[in-house]
Order: structure tokens, then sequence, then C-alpha cells
């Protein structure tokens, strides 16, 4: 009797060990955040529109071009791993042919209209990304454009 009484306390002290330790592990057993799971190949892809939304900008002043590739990242892959970059390519796009700057015309929006989408897309990357190395030159043009825009739903 006095064996089995034994047994089963150190059972039972072994099995309460052991639900704790397993307690401990939090949310490591249940994997990370969906949010932040990435698709190998939609991060390829998305990179490789970011090098040529990229090399629009840069070289070849295509910025409508430009604008194009950021949208089919935002909307395939919004949470991108660097998706401040193509925000920043996309506002400044947008910015630089209200300015009519560049190489191609866009003949679907006005001036005053190219400002407003690079109030949005800027404003989302200062709002998303403080830490963004795009943060300083995008808060600077925002404030050039009248600051940025407010969430909906929250109060200015």
């Amino acid at each position: 009797m006095k064996k089995l009484f034994v047994t089963v306390l150190i059972l039972a002290t072994a099995l309460a060990v052991s639900a704790s330790a397993a307690y401990a592990q939090g949310k490591a057993k249940t994997g990370p955040d969906p949010a932040l799971i990435r698709d190998a190949e939609l991060e390829k892809d998305s990179q490789h529109n970011l090098e040529v939304a990229r090399m629009y900008f840069k070289l070849k002043k295509a910025y409508v071009a430009a604008i194009k590739r950021c949208e089919e990242i935002d909307t395939a892959n919004p949470t991108f791993s660097k998706m401040d970059e193509v925000l920043f390519i996309a506002g400044e796009s947008s910015l630089r042919l209200a300015e009519n700057r560049g190489k191609q015309q866009t003949k679907d929006k006005t001036p005053e209209q190219l400002k407003q989408d690079a109030r949005v897309y800027l404003s989302r990357l200062v709002a998303d990304y403080p830490q963004s190395s795009f943060f300083k030159q995008a808060d600077s043009d925002l404030q050039a454009l009248g600051g940025p825009i407010q969430p909906e739903g929250s109060k200015p």
C-alpha cells in the first residue's frame, strides 16, 4: 500500500511539473502570429515587382509605371516585408507626376488628385512604419502637402 501511495504521489508530481512547463511555453506552442506569416512565392514576386518599380522610379523616371507596380504589390501582398519602400515609391511618384516631372504623363488624374494620392501613400508610411529609413523624407513631403491624412474613425 505504501509503494502504491509513493508511486501515485510521484506520478502526480510529475504531471504537475510537466503541466506547468507546458503552460510556460505560452504562444510558442500555437505558432507565430498568422498576420506575420509570409508566403515565400508571394514575397519573391513582390520583391521582383519592387525591384522593377525602383528601376522605373530612379533610373527611368517612369513614375506611372512605378505606381502601377507598387499598387500591384499593395493589392496582392499587403504584409510584404518592404511595404514601407513600396509606399514611399508610390507616394513620391504621385508627387512628381503632380509636379509634371518625369518621362510619362498621366491622363487619368489631375495634379490635385495625384497630390491627394501622394498624401495617402505617405501618410500610411508615416503612420505604419515610424522606424523606416524613408520616414524622414515622407514626413517632410507630407508637411509640404498639408500634413498626414488622418485614418478613418480617428480625431484630427
